[in-house]
């Protein structure tokens, strides 16, 4: 089929698919308008955000559901998953749920990282990550996912991120919004 008729049918289809996805970042991006105060985290969108081996859950956001101090994510990295080499400047809570792996901590103190910290995280560990502090966080585990519940403050994040340890802290790349806020970042258009 094509011409005119054919295009009867592509247009309503077009609208119909641009409009479910609409409808979907506006149910990611609610602020907690109509939703309900408890929700089931087994409903809630989880995505990768093209990262293989990674699974996020915004629990609580705040550009998703209007959190102004704090935001918590589920996070589930898959055997050798890492995150990337970076810092933000807010602070940082970790609760291990399962899995274990390894916190890489660098520097804040010097001009870049520097040979970073090792320390081994397990199941039902807790750590924060100071202001400021280059780290990563690794799966090293070769068989079983690596799951945490992450507390950050002052939400949105605004990470800086690192191609290695000895890269200058000044030369770290600034990645904001994130990944996960990037649907729900809105930013005023200069109406002149």
């Amino acid at each position: 089929m094509s011409g005119p008729a054919h295009a009867s049918y592509v247009l309503p289809l077009l609208f119909l698919f641009s409009a479910l996805g609409a409808a979907d970042a506006s149910s990611r991006c609610s602020n907690n308008q109509g939703s309900s105060l408890v929700r089931n985290i087994g409903d809630m969108p989880q995505s990768n955000f093209g990262r293989g081996g990674l699974a996020h859950i915004t629990i609580a956001g705040a550009l998703s559901h209007g959190m102004k101090e704090v935001e918590i994510w589920l996070q589930t990295f898959a055997p050798g998953t890492r995150t990337p080499i970076h810092r933000h400047s807010c602070e940082e809570v970790f609760v291990i749920l399962k899995g274990r792996g390894t916190l890489l901590l660098g520097s804040s103190s010097l001009n870049y990282p520097g040979k970073p910290q090792e320390f081994a995280i397990y199941s039902n560990s807790t750590f924060s990550i100071p202001m400021n502090d280059p780290h990563q966080v690794w799966n090293t585990d070769e068989n079983e996912d690596l799951q945490m519940l992450v507390v950050i403050s002052r939400p949105p994040v605004k990470v800086f991120i690192y191609n290695d340890w000895s890269m200058p802290h000044t030369a770290a790349k600034l990645k904001f919004p994130y990944y996960w806020d990037e649907e729900c970042f809105y930013e005023p258009k200069d109406e002149l």
